[in-house]
């Protein structure tokens, strides 16, 4: 069973985001909050396997609720609900801690796939985020889309084969375990390709390797495993 926080300062999105979760027998949820300093406490309390954090809400915002939950509950992972148009915040997010990252109007489909794969232990970036978050990239850096996808290949040309392979399937949201079934290896050689990756990227978490992932073009259409 999965156990889930939910906190958002709106009622009605509580309940709707705690309807969507119940819908999947295998998920519970164990508490909810409305702000994020009472989020923090209550993931202290339950420990949850997953948090699912508005980006915006009164006295701790989902950012900075996400960041301490990683320092005093790592075994606790982060989902963020963000809206269109708060392609800085998810940015922060990511450096933040957080490892899966859902609009609020996207499938309920979705948001049972996020926490899955979140509370797996994987990065989870829906496509729209995904697809936002590489064009406002470029948007905010020198160069184009075009040079944002070079700059990441580039990137990634310092792995091995199998390195970008496990990559690919990391920006699709797959666990350690669903990578290692579908290149028929043992899970701890997974492991050990995605410590190598975080380290040749210099990036901090999977959520920002996910990001890499989508900017190199290299994440299968249907990277997601059947359940």
């Amino acid at each position: 069973m999965i156990r889930v926080l939910i906190a958002d300062d709106e009622p009605m999105i509580r309940a709707g985001v705690r309807a969507v979760l119940s819908a999947d027998p295998d998920v519970t949820v164990v508490a909810e909050a409305a702000d994020g300093h009472e989020a923090v406490g209550l993931v202290q309390r339950h420990r949850p396997q997953v948090a699912v954090l508005d980006i915006r809400m009164p006295k701790v915002n989902g950012i900075e609720a996400a960041a301490e939950i990683r320092r005093t509950v790592p075994a606790t992972g982060v989902v963020i609900l963000t809206t269109f148009g708060e392609d800085d915040y998810i940015l922060q997010a990511l450096g933040g801690g957080a490892a899966g990252f859902l609009i609020k109007s996207g499938e309920p489909e979705e948001l049972i796939a996020g926490v899955r794969a979140v509370a797996d232990g994987a990065a989870y970036l829906s496509p729209k985020v995904a697809a936002r978050v590489v064009a406002h990239l470029a948007a905010s850096s020198a160069g184009t889309l075009a040079g944002r996808r070079g700059a990441a290949r580039k990137r990634i040309d310092a792995l091995t084969a199998r390195e970008r392979e496990v990559l690919a399937f990391l920006g699709g949201g797959l666990s350690n375990g669903q990578i290692a079934r579908r290149l028929h290896v043992v899970e701890g050689t997974v492991k050990a390709h995605v410590s190598s990756i975080l380290a040749r990227l210099a990036v901090d978490n999977r959520a920002a390797a996910a990001v890499v992932a989508h900017e190199a073009g290299i994440v299968p259409a249907q990277a997601s495993e059947q359940r």
